[in-house]
């Protein structure tokens, strides 16, 4: 039996290292795409309801129930017919769902709803901007976005770096505005000062 050469040998480790570089730079791509997409703001589809936000609902052939519903405090909003229906943690579909649920026991025949968005919940932002304070939030805003709402910089504003804490975390995070930093509804976001 023929022993492999030291070049063989050599040959076979450069070519198993490169295919563990390869799958960790996979790994990498696959876990900085998940993180990309866990920073992207919400849209229509996939926004997760919760205290504040103001949905429309709509029954087919029902319009006293037609309006626009507050999600309370508890999570809740409270639709005629149907009661205290939970819509805090839910996406628009899947409280048509839950309310079409509750209708169908025996109140309403074959119930068809539609639920979107009326008005989402705000943000704040407050430190080194003009007017800090509450504002409306609209789909695709980002940090600077924000910022310009409140009236834009002060003079001594730190313009290269935000602290933002997501609606219900309890920690900051620092971001660098050199890229487009998304804000969702709910979120603190607080410019810092600068020091010279």
């Amino acid at each position: 039996m023929q022993q492999p050469s030291m070049r063989a040998i050599g040959f076979a480790l450069l070519l198993a290292s490169i295919g563990l570089a390869a799958s960790g730079i996979g790994a990498r791509s696959a876990a900085s795409a998940q993180q990309d997409s866990a920073q992207q703001a919400p849209n229509a589809g996939n926004y997760v309801l919760g205290p504040n936000d103001r949905v429309r609902v709509k029954v087919y052939g029902e319009p006293d129930i037609a309006g626009e519903y507050e999600v309370d405090s508890t999570g809740q909003i409270s639709v005629p017919l149907a009661g205290h229906v939970m819509a805090s943690g839910l996406t628009t579909k899947q409280l048509e769902r839950s309310i079409a649920s509750t209708l169908a026991k025996g109140i309403v025949r074959d119930p068809r709803v539609n639920v979107e968005v009326a008005l989402y919940r705000p943000y704040y932002i407050l430190g080194e901007v003009k007017k800090s304070g509450e504002y409306p939030y609209r789909l695709g805003l980002t940090v600077l976005d924000a910022v310009a709402s409140a009236g834009g910089f002060t003079y001594r504003a730190n313009e290269n770096k935000v602290f933002l804490r997501r609606s219900g975390g309890t920690a900051e995070e620092v971001h660098s505005l050199d890229s487009p930093v998304p804000v969702f509804p709910g979120d603190n976001i607080r410019i810092p000062e600068r020091y010279f």
